[in-house]
């Protein structure tokens, strides 16, 4: 016959185990658990089982674990994991891609009744259409202000209906009437609040982020720089070629306006006294961007007149 462990044993079972997990793993994502349950919470251990671990326990113990194991081994990175364990939340210890595990334990929800009294994860809209309950059910939609007829001896709802806001609590008469319609408009599983990894911990948005994001992020950032290096005059790489050209700009406008000269604003004098010279210019440049578009060559082709003949225009040159 098993003997039966005291309290004080299981604390210090539970202890041991953290203790050991913080060591093997590396990687940890703090999930919340609120509406889950006990089956529902075993089948996630189930799918998750070979690389991760799904640790439940009370956050006063797991702080002062973590806060003396932290202690002990010198590693203060633990230490960023204390102020997330707030309300009801697990840690999921793992070793393997980070996102693959959120993208996991997401698979694991289960569609849940509205209760009365449980504040609205979303939005709860009924659709239109036949509800297939007789007419004497007509008091629950008349008390929800809910458009209704009868027809064939059933209650249609005539256009969909807005019942609980996301945040609001479910009331009685919300709750009865979605039971009745046999709609279970919320689902349940462990959602991943904060990700520790090696000591630093982030955001689980930042699992999904694409290249085209990192990039995306990158390029506004070195435009910021860029704006800053420029409006206060200090040189960065970033601003480099743009405090040249403004420079460049600048001693050209000079030359423009006074006798100083120089090769390069020779040529720009040249053509502010005559503009047909960069007409001139400018067309063999225009002709080559047109002939490389053959839709835009053909469309020309189309514009061009037609010569005229001799015979078209009423007399030959030979009589």
């Amino acid at each position: 016959m098993a003997i039966k462990q005291s309290k004080s044993d299981k604390k210090v079972a539970y202890d041991a185990k953290l203790c050991k997990l913080l060591d093997e793993y590396s990687q940890i994502l703090v999930v919340g658990a609120d509406n889950v349950g006990s089956t529902q919470l075993q089948n996630i251990r189930r799918g998750l089982r070979g690389d991760s671990v799904v640790l439940m326990g009370k956050n006063t113990m797991m702080k002062r674990t973590i806060r003396v194991h932290a202690e002990n081994t010198g590693n203060k990175g633990f230490l960023s994991l204390i102020p997330l364990l707030q309300g009801n939340v697990g840690l999921i210890f793992t070793k393997g891609d980070l996102k693959e595990v959120s993208e996991e334990v997401s698979k694991y929800k289960v569609g849940a009744p509205a209760r009365v009294g449980l504040v609205a994860p979303i939005d709860v809209i009924v659709p239109p259409g036949n509800t297939g309950l007789d007419p004497s059910q007509t008091s629950f939609f008349q008390v929800l202000n809910i458009s209704t007829k009868i027809n064939k001896g059933t209650v249609e709802i005539l256009a969909p209906v807005e019942i609980i806001k996301k945040g609001d609590k479910v009331g009685s008469s919300e709750a009865a009437l979605l039971a009745k319609l046999g709609i279970r408009p919320f689902s349940y599983g462990l959602i991943v609040l904060s990700v520790y990894d090696n000591g630093s911990v982030f955001s689980p948005e930042v699992l999904y982020l694409t290249e085209d994001d990192l990039i995306g992020k990158f390029a506004a950032g070195l435009s910021m720089v860029t704006s800053l290096s420029l409006a206060i005059s200090y040189p960065t790489l970033a601003a480099a070629p743009h405090m040249f050209m403004n420079a460049y700009k600048n001693v050209l406008a000079v030359a423009v306006e006074t006798d100083y000269s120089y090769p390069q604003a020779e040529q720009v004098k040249e053509y502010l006294k005559d503009p047909s010279k960069f007409a001139v210019a400018a067309a063999p440049v225009a002709a080559a961007n047109a002939s490389s578009d053959p839709a835009v060559a053909e469309e020309e082709k189309k514009e061009e007149p037609a010569e005229e003949s001799d015979d078209d225009m009423g007399f030959s040159l030979f009589d």
